[in-house]
């Protein structure tokens, strides 16, 4: 990928409020001026306070609090979270593919020409880090690189009806826009395909695609793949993107899913990340 001039990143709800419970004790001045009744209405409005605080039984202990700042930048991956080499940069922000700017080609799209606008609007998604939308809470954003591939992780909070309805579009991606044409500046045509990707089974919902885009770099050749994955956990997100022209990096997406996604649990539920995870040597 190719760097270009920075863009703000747009590409995830609060820690567990654990309430004490109240504890009464009857006071007696020794002459027994306080009624049995007076005792036991106290005793009432106490269980009753007490109850209150209390989830049901088979209910969520308790929901997570908004995603802060801080527990956005918590929650980000460390080069401790992935296996392979893969060194944290700074400036990730700043990343940009030009393979991934061209005009959709609605010729392509015969009998439903509303497809070609879904397909503009992920490659500008894409290109612009804005997979999810626009985040309306914190967000924070890493990237890794190893040899000439690439993997940037966005952390975000989200309002929660926006967010499904993105994950809810994306999903329909590889059926209206499985192959199609753009054409980049100077008119070279890049063709692109995106097809279904497997997502691990974590987080609230999720959702992953393949892309690849074939066209000319450096008067070459050459295939970008792009292999992306989108995890909800309550109103907050985790978003990874991961390849080059090297071709794509599913494992390692896929591990920085597994990793980003208990980060953010982990921050959601008022606690720290851990700077090495459990399952890394």
């Amino acid at each position: 990928m190719s760097r270009r001039p920075s863009h703000p990143v747009r590409l995830l709800a609060s820690a567990l409020a654990a309430g004490a419970l109240l504890t009464t004790a009857a006071c007696s001045d020794g002459g027994g001026s306080d009624s049995a009744s007076d005792t036991a209405a106290e005793e009432a409005g106490v269980a009753r306070q007490n109850a209150a605080r209390q989830t049901p039984t088979g209910s969520p202990s308790a929901s997570p609090t908004t995603l802060t700042e801080s527990g956005a930048r918590a929650a980000l991956l460390t080069e401790a979270d992935l296996e392979g080499g893969w060194n944290q940069v700074q400036g990730a922000d700043k990343w940009r593919d030009r393979l991934l700017v061209g005009e959709v080609d609605v010729a392509d799209f015969v009998t439903a020409k509303s497809n070609a606008t879904d397909c503009q609007a992920l490659l500008d998604a894409l290109y612009g880090d804005g997979l999810l939308g626009d985040p309306s809470g914190p967000s924070a954003l890493t990237g890794f690189e190893q040899g000439d591939s690439r993997l940037l992780e966005q952390v975000a909070g989200y309002d929660r009806a926006g967010l499904d309805a993105r994950m809810k579009w994306l999903r329909t991606l590889p059926d209206t826009c499985d192959e199609f044409t753009a054409t980049g500046s100077g008119g070279a045509r890049r063709t692109v395909r995106v097809t279904e990707a497997s997502v691990p089974e974590v987080g609230d919902a999720r959702t992953g695609l393949r892309v690849t885009v074939q066209g000319d770099a450096g008067g070459s050749p050459a295939t970008l793949t792009l292999d992306v994955a989108a995890v909800r956990v309550d109103t907050s997100a985790v978003t990874v993107m991961g390849g080059g022209l090297d071709g794509g990096q599913t494992d390692s997406v896929e591990q920085a899913v597994r990793q980003g996604t208990e980060r953010l649990k982990t921050v959601l539920d008022g606690g720290t990340p851990s700077p090495q995870p459990a399952d890394l040597d």
